[in-house]
């Protein structure tokens, strides 16, 4: 099980600066995997379809990792396979105005996917946890009942048959420096460049730390955190690709059974 590799421990500390970024195993580029990464995604498209079909069960993709990790390249790129009927991707970014009005886990919930959906949160309610405590708009009492409320919700979820996977895209600080300038001087991208990401940089220490915290925290054996070296756009992408396969088959997914008159309609075909 390839999976196993990015998997965190449950309730064991876990430390990012012991763990490679540039880390892709014994692969040296993408042409070695490149037709495992077809495979990867014919497989996802196929347990998609049987997800769809049974309408039982629902998959979550929890999406966290610094700015520039690659969040929204990773939808793309290794979830970008999947069939828009039965997949959405939800970014959070700081709250609306309605949504502040609610509790921080209101605006999540209400886009948990349905049964038979997949969804995939590009951030999520573990920025409730992040950003809030480095920026101490909440203390420290408030980050330990926050992580109680997620943890009982990823409960919830789970209990209403939500399969929780959760992925962390680990990079470099050197990494993002470079993405950084890389969005200011190619025009193309100089539209995602933020300069509140340049304030959050100088947090970056406080980030891991925060991080780690939410690895020991919110973990469970059903929905444990997967830490992905992310430097390598590829290996990121291939890793994922893994870890949702993986998650997917473990879901004993099947087609429904078919109405037995199909098959005197057929005969009369």
């Amino acid at each position: 099980m390839f999976g196993k590799h990015f998997l965190l421990e449950h309730g064991k500390k876990t430390r990012l600066d012991q763990i490679d970024p540039n880390d892709t195993g014994a692969v040296y580029d993408r042409e070695q995997v490149e037709n495992d990464i077809q495979r990867l995604q014919e497989r996802l498209e196929a347990l998609q379809n049987m997800l769809f079909a049974e309408k039982k069960q629902s998959v979550l993709f929890v999406i966290q990792g610094m700015d520039c990790s690659g969040k929204d390249g990773v939808v793309k790129h290794a979830l970008g396979g999947l069939h828009p009927q039965g997949f959405k991707a939800v970014g959070f970014s700081t709250p609306t105005e309605e949504e502040a009005a609610h509790d921080f886990i209101w605006r999540a919930h209400k886009a948990v996917p349905a049964k038979g959906m997949i969804a995939a949160f590009i951030r999520s309610y573990y920025e409730d946890v992040l950003i809030t405590r480095i920026h101490k708009w909440i203390n420290e009492e408030e980050a330990k009942q926050r992580f109680k409320h997620i943890n009982r919700f990823e409960k919830l979820l789970e209990s209403s048959g939500v399969k929780i996977v959760k992925i962390f895209l680990h990079i470099s600080k050197d990494f993002q420096l470079a993405k950084l300038k890389n969005r200011l001087t190619d025009p193309t991208k100089r539209w995602k460049f933020d300069k509140s990401d340049l304030v959050e940089r100088e947090s970056w220490n406080k980030y891991q730390s925060a991080y780690e915290d939410i690895f020991k925290q919110c973990s469970s054996a059903s929905a444990p955190w997967h830490v992905v070296p992310a430097n390598h756009r590829w290996y990121r992408d291939w890793a994922v690709l893994q870890i949702a396969v993986e998650a997917l088959e473990k879901m004993n997914l099947a087609y429904p059974e078919s109405d037995p008159e199909l098959d005197l309609i057929l005969e009369k075909l």
